[in-house]
C-alpha cells in the first residue's frame, strides 16, 4: 500500500493502545477503525491495484493494525514499539498505525507528526530496514489542488502511518521503472474513476462505522 513518492512521484504538501496514558485504544473502541481501514485496503487499494503487492500480504493476512488515540508523543511511542515488533515478528509483513485523535484530521497537524516520525525512524536506527508511507483523508500532493482526483491514491478513511519493510520493496520493485509504472497507473486510474467515486466510497466505508456506533 506504499504511496510511490519517489522516481518522479509527487510529495505531500501542507494544506490551508486507549489506556489512561492515551496510547493504544481498547479492543472494543478500536475495532471499527481497523474494519474501516481494512475495507479501504480491500475495496480501493487492492481492488484498483494501487499497490500491486498489497494482495500478497492481505491473503494470508500479514497486516498488523493498531489504533492510537493519543497525541504526538503517544504516536511516536507506538511507532517505536511497532518497529521493534516488526524486527521480531516474521509473520507480520507490514503495519498500519491508525491515528484516531481528532487533531490529526487536520492535514497540517498530520504532516507535522509524519515529519517527526520520519526523523525518528533515522535517529532510532531503523531507516535502513523500514520506511514510512503516508495516507490521510485530506491528502494533497505537492503541486496539486485539493480537488485533483490523483490525491485519492493516498486518501484513506483515517490518518495512517504505514510501516513498510525495505526488503519487501526491494523484492517487489526491482528497479525504478517498476516504481514509475505503479505511479503512472495510479494517477491514470484515479483520474479515470474521478473524485465523486472516491468520495462516495470513502463516505460509505466511514458511514458503516458510524452506523455500528449508533447501534451501541
Amino acid at each position: 500500500m506504499k504511496p510511490v513518492e519517489s522516481s518522479g512521484a509527487k510529495q505531500a504538501t501542507q494544506h490551508s493502545s486507549d489506556e489512561s496514558s492515551g496510547n493504544e485504544q481498547s479492543s472494543g473502541s478500536h475495532a471499527h477503525y481497523i474494519e474501516a481501514t481494512m475495507q479501504w485496503v480491500d475495496d480501493v487499494v487492492i481492488h484498483h491495484n494501487f499497490c500491486p503487492f498489497a494482495s500478497f500480504v492481505r491473503t494470508p493476512n500479514q497486516i498488523h493494525c493498531c489504533v492510537i488515540a493519543g497525541n504526538t508523543g503517544d504516536v511516536l511511542e507506538a511507532l517505536f514499539e511497532e518497529l521493534k515488533r516488526l524486527d521480531n515478528a516474521d509473520d507480520i509483513a507490514t503495519t498500519l498505525i491508525i491515528l484516531s485523535n481528532t487533531s490529526f484530521t487536520d492535514f497540517n497537524e498530520y504532516l507535522d507528526v509524519l515529519s517527526i516520525a520520519e526523523a525518528m525512524l533515522h535517529d532510532w536506527g531503523f531507516s535502513e530496514r523500514y520506511q514510512l508511507a503516508s495516507f490521510h483523508p485530506q491528502y494533497v500532493f505537492e503541486g496539486n489542488s485539493i480537488d485533483d482526483s490523483e490525491n485519492y491514491t493516498n486518501r484513506s478513511p483515517y490518518p495512517l502511518l504505514h510501516i513498510i519493510r525495505e526488503s519487501d520493496i526491494t523484492r517487489y520493485m526491482k528497479n525504478e521503472e517498476d516504481a514509475q509504472k505503479i505511479y503512472t497507473h495510479n494517477i491514470a486510474k484515479a483520474n479515470e474513476l474521478g473524485c465523486p467515486y472516491f468520495e462516495k466510497t470513502l463516505s460509505s466505508i466511514k458511514q458503516a462505522k458510524n452506523n455500528k456506533d449508533s447501534t451501541k
